[in-house]
């Protein structure tokens, strides 16, 4: 546990609590009575679905890297996670810190021979 970079593990957090919190907030409100309210929901998920699969994709490579000690997975984590930003922008203040951290992860860490 003492060897993890620190970055990448708050990131990965951050990360974790964000997909659930998107998750909950989209695919388990999409039940409702009115068809134009379950239009409106099944739009606003097709909308934020790309955001969602790339910050999911993004926080597994994060964790990896973390957890395995890879450098290219930090990266790929943090490429992943501004494509994310990119995808959706709206929501970019949920994105930024994770995004900065594992760049900056990233650059901490050595590159193994």
């Amino acid at each position: 546990m003492k060897n993890l970079n620190k970055l990448a593990l708050v990131s990965f957090v951050i990360g974790l609590i964000y997909f659930i919190c998107l998750i909950v907030n989209f695919i388990g409100g999409s039940v409702s009575t009115n068809g134009s309210e379950q239009a409106g929901s099944i739009l606003a998920t097709a909308l934020v679905m790309p955001h969602m699969i790339t910050e999911g994709l993004a926080m597994i490579f994060n964790g990896l890297g973390c957890f395995l000690h890879k450098r290219a997975f930090i990266l790929v984590g943090a490429i992943l996670y501004t494509v994310s930003l990119v995808l959706f922008p709206l929501y970019f203040m949920f994105v930024l810190i994770e995004m900065i951290l594992s760049f900056i992860a990233y650059a901490k860490m050595k590159p193994q021979v």
